[in-house]
């Protein structure tokens, strides 16, 4: 600061220039105004502005108001609109927050029907460490349809309806986090294009029964649709709801990869009477959706609970969804599976990318496992204990493109689910302002002013041609690969680059066990397949989903995580 200015600021400081510029520009218009009868306007501007200054240096919240009054304010609406200038000016196409605009683009692209080819070659450093790519075929082959399908609920089980399900479906998301009009579009998208719509845990709201789309319906800790008064499980009012037609399958959630181990609560005020309905709790009262489930304690009783679920039902495929966290809990679950005889129809393996569901920064950065160690896991401990071929999988997390699918079924899922993929399609900008109910398009908010902004008809079109469009591209990659069904797409088939010189496929990249493996090792006649295995199979309990022996006290208090452990060996 020159000399000169420092010795004002010293007696008068310059930061309080912008409220003395209002308190001049007062007095000029007044005297314009009083004088000439012009500047009425800009004296009440002014003068706002001296009011808001004096504000600003008696207020106690902000501690930049109080140092630069009037000024300040600048700080806070350039803060406002940084997300907007950012997302539209700055972030290059690749730049992923969470989904870069090439990934968006896509999807754009193929829920309008426009030109979704790219020309003058990829824009992806393929020499970059980490570029996948998939292996093609000299020998392509030919595909009727792309209208790949996966049978859940045929394997054995006491399930007498088995469902015919898409390879790609729209994963949980509920009335009340999604507006009426988002629902309605992604049902009556769903019933176009014969795929299955997860309701979410916020249950079957009048706004699913519309257009008749499938429906997984989504039972969560809350047992909203077939709770209680007290918020136990209502036998009954399940009976009664899952009898519809409509609902195709039955998941029991376990924990989402937003915030797994994390309970919610919808705001009373937020509780309008359609959600209060939908979820058979009442209007203007706090809606709380519990951390862990108390129909169950241990994972025998949980099997049990899937199996009462599906004779409630009448026989659908029932099966549950998680996050993977601590790999005993998960062992213990598929311990109870060996001894019990009791096996679910589907597993749904939601990665820590999820991000449908707002939670708390912590939670969404750092808590659950990604979709790729836990969808290894899973897999793997089905294999090795000779059960993959009975349960079904299915996937979620930032699965967008029909790469994704086909990488996906790689590590084996048999279908994938997308959230944010068929929002997009519906029209989020990825403003992230879902939490707050002021979304732009629509989708996310309960505001019957912002959701009339999303056109049922022509949203509900959109969701279809995305589905459609998406896997027509899955059935070139198909062809491509020599292949005739997305199922058949294995770890082989996938290459990734891991330094600059060096390539390796998935199967030699990532661990894969062995059918039988699990067994053998139990027996004593085989090697445990991988660490995590060793580490912590015998510490797993089918009575229980705590540890065996003492507890933490069992834990081993060095080496990496034992998640991350299955994706290093």
């Amino acid at each position: 600061m020159h000399e000169w200015l420092s010795r004002i600021d010293h007696h008068f400081p310059v930061r309080y220039s912008a409220w003395l510029l209002c308190a001049a520009g007062f007095l000029l218009s007044a005297f314009a105004w009083v004088g000439f009868g012009v500047g009425g306007w800009w004296a009440l501007v002014f003068l706002f502005g001296i009011g808001l200054g004096w504000r600003d240096t008696r207020q106690n919240r902000h501690s930049v108001l109080r140092n630069y009054p009037v000024i300040g304010h600048i700080r806070f609406l350039l803060e406002f609109v940084r997300p907007e200038i950012r997302q539209y000016f700055i972030e290059s196409d690749r730049e992923a927050a969470p989904f870069s605009r090439q990934q968006r683009s896509l999807v754009y692209q193929r829920s309008k029907g426009a030109q979704d080819k790219r020309p003058f070659g990829t824009q992806l450093d393929v020499h970059a460490h980490g570029y996948e790519w998939i292996n093609h075929s000299l020998a392509p082959t030919e595909i009727a349809s792309h209208d790949f399908r996966i049978t859940v609920g045929n394997t054995g089980s006491s399930c007498s309806q088995p469902y015919n399900a898409s390879v790609f479906n729209i994963s949980a998301m509920s009335f009340g986090a999604l507006s009426a009009n988002a629902i309605l579009a992604l049902n009556r998208g769903a019933q176009l294009g014969g795929f299955a719509h997860d309701t979410g845990e916020g249950s079957i709201s009048q706004h699913h029964r519309v257009h008749g789309g499938d429906l997984i319906w989504e039972i969560g800790s809350g047992y909203f649709g077939c709770r209680n008064d007290d918020g136990s499980f209502s036998p009954e009012r399940f009976a009664a709801a899952a009898a519809d037609p409509q609902v195709k399958m039955i998941e029991l959630k376990l924990s989402q990869g937003a915030k797994p181990g994390h309970g919610g609560v919808l705001p009373g005020a937020k509780v309008t009477p359609e959600i209060a309905a939908a979820r058979g709790v009442p209007a203007g009262v706090d809606c709380i959706s519990p951390a862990r489930h108390s129909a169950f304690t241990t994972p025998l009783e949980m099997l049990k609970f899937i199996e009462s679920l599906r004779g409630l039902s009448g026989g659908k495929p029932t099966g549950f969804k998680l996050c993977i966290g601590h790999p005993w809990e998960w062992f213990a679950l598929a311990k109870a599976m060996l001894e019990s005889g009791l096996l679910p129809d589907f597993i749904v393996v939601d990665g820590a990318e999820g991000g449908t569901g707002a939670a708390p920064l912590e939670f969404t950065d750092h808590v659950g496992a990604p979709l790729q160690e836990g969808l290894l896991l899973v897999h793997n401990t089905l294999v090795g204990l000779n059960l993959r071929d009975r349960v079904r999988l299915g996937c979620a997390g930032k699965v967008i493109s029909a790469f994704d699918l086909a990488r996906m079924t790689a590590l084996g899922a048999d279908w994938c689910n997308s959230a944010r993929g068929f929002m997009f399609a519906l029209g989020c900008l990825q403003a992230q302002t879902c939490h707050t109910g002021h979304c732009p398009t629509g989708v996310a908010t309960q505001d019957t002013r912002r959701q009339q902004a999303l056109v049922v008809p022509d949203k509900a079109e959109r969701i279809w041609r995305f589905h459609q469009n998406t896997l027509a591209a899955l059935k070139e990659l198909v062809q491509a690969a020599g292949l005739t069904h997305p199922r058949q797409i294995s770890a082989t088939h996938i290459v990734r680059r891991t330094a600059e010189q060096e390539v390796k496929l998935l199967a030699n990249l990532l661990p894969f066990v062995n059918p039988g493996a699990l067994l053998a090792a139990m027996r004593g006649e085989a090697d445990w397949p991988h660490k995590v295995y060793r580490l912590y199979w015998n510490l797993a309990r089918s009575d229980s989903f705590a540890l065996a022996g003492d507890g933490d006290a069992a834990l081993p208090r060095s080496g990496p995580s034992p998640v991350t452990r299955v994706a290093s060996l």
